[in-house]
């Protein structure tokens, strides 16, 4: 086996929202690999904070550029800059999204079009930008991160971001649409499906008042647990290295067994 299967050494990764919760965990495990990185997410500050860190922990180049996914200039904007730092961006990973609650007969269609710029039409124009960077150099890695709600109806009680769901679930597909259409160009394209991890999306359910819910919601998951920070960045360098060479358009769930039981 080579040896190098598993290295990222050469390499640059941009990663949306890459300044916490999942998007850090990705961040640390490409660093780790030897990969140099582009974060981006709309607050500069906590952006600075991660580049600092991975910079002093692993050595690796680290550029933080302010970027909100659902605008489309300034995606064009961001990109621009990390174009004019690094000759090739070879990875990228969309991460970013945002998820709304509201009663589902309620929802609000503001809350519905933001999600879907966010999460989906924001990763796709960077996408454009990013495959029409990567058809000159050789081709490259694309993963895009859904959710394991996007193959599963939700109830109410625990879960009423219809909005967001949907959105992963589209996520799923053009995963799976992308992975054809850009074969030609040498670009595999693949999405991890996450289940529950503790983020500041997922606090909530740490609140005391929330206790019987998440001990209701640990026991759907047969591993019993939720996932930890290595859970989701060993599947990142997998995925974004040659060790998953022969995987185009797949999404891998990242949730301890819980679709499995559905």
């Amino acid at each position: 086996m080579n040896k190098d299967l598993f290295s990222l050494a050469g390499k640059v990764a941009l990663i949306t929202g890459g300044g916490r919760g999942i998007g850090r965990y990705i961040a640390a495990g490409l660093a780790n690999a030897g990969a140099d990185l582009i974060l981006t997410s709309r607050t500069i500050e906590t952006l600075k904070t991660a580049a600092e860190e991975l910079t002093e922990e692993f050595g690796v180049k680290v550029l933080p550029i302010a970027c909100d996914m659902g605008d489309v200039e300034q995606i064009a904007d961001m990109f621009d800059e990390a174009k004019a730092t690094f000759d090739s961006i070879d990875i990228l990973f969309n991460n970013s999204g945002t998820g709304i609650g509201a009663p589902t007969l309620d929802h609000p269609l503001e809350a519905w079009d933001e999600t879907f710029n966010v999460n989906l039409r924001g990763p796709f124009v960077l996408i454009q930008h990013w495959a029409n960077h990567m058809k000159t150099r050789g081709g490259g890695q694309l993963i895009n991160i859904s959710s394991i709600v996007g193959v599963r109806g939700t109830d109410e009680a625990s879960h009423p971001v219809v909005a967001y769901s949907t959105s992963k679930a589209a996520m799923i597909h053009l995963t799976q649409n992308l992975a054809i259409k850009l074969a030609p160009l040498n670009i595999r394209v693949n999405g991890i499906a996450p289940g529950y991890f503790r983020t500041d999306m997922t606090s909530f359910l740490e609140a005391p008042e929330n206790e019987a819910m998440l001990t209701a919601y640990l026991q759907k998951i047969p591993l019993g647990r939720g996932a930890a920070e290595d859970d989701i960045a060993g599947v990142a360098v997998f995925l974004a290295s040659d060790a998953s060479a022969f995987i185009t358009g797949h999404t891998l769930m990242v949730d301890g067994g819980q679709t499995a039981t559905l």
